[in-house]
């Protein structure tokens, strides 16, 4: 049975005590502040594990916000493992219903929407920046300018 990397984003960061006793329920690595774990899960899918992970550390009541694939799969997707109270899931339910969709497909719909407005956002905000920083140079020197802060960067941002 193959592992899968998962990863956790907590809603808030972890105490000592509390991530020492979640570690106890599964073996678990945290990031430097605590707000994101990562576990390994053995399951034949990706959704399996995932689900696995969340029924296991329901006892350690952690503040999950999500849990996610660590990697892509090969279509460059990552897997993204929800709860939603009763009450959201009742309201996405009919959303999704009065849409004629099942809920996984809305709200993966809905994702896709927010992610494409995001990034047309993102682009639309760099192209202005670009334009200001063309009213006072050149072409060739902003493009060298570029080249020389990205070969300087420490790492690159996390999208």
């Amino acid at each position: 049975m193959p592992h899968h990397a998962l990863e956790i984003l907590l809603t808030r960061p972890l105490a000592r005590d509390e991530l020492r006793h979640a570690a106890r329920t599964w073996p678990l690595a945290a990031n430097h502040d605590a707000t994101r774990l990562m576990a390994l899960m053995g399951a034949k899918t990706p959704d399996r594990a995932a689900y696995r992970l969340r029924r296991r550390l329901k006892a350690a009541r952690l503040p999950i916000d999500v849990i996610t694939t660590h990697y892509p799969d090969r279509n460059g997707q990552i897997l993204l493992n929800l709860f939603f109270s009763p009450d959201t899931h009742a309201h996405l339910k009919s959303a999704a219903r009065r849409a004629g969709q099942e809920p996984e497909r809305f709200i993966e719909g809905a994702i896709h929407r927010a992610l494409a407005e995001h990034a047309s956002q993102e682009t639309d905000r760099l192209d202005q920046a670009v334009r200001q920083l063309l009213a006072h140079t050149t072409p060739a020197y902003l493009l060298s300018a570029v080249g020389h802060a990205l070969t300087r960067l420490p790492e690159r941002p996390t999208p």
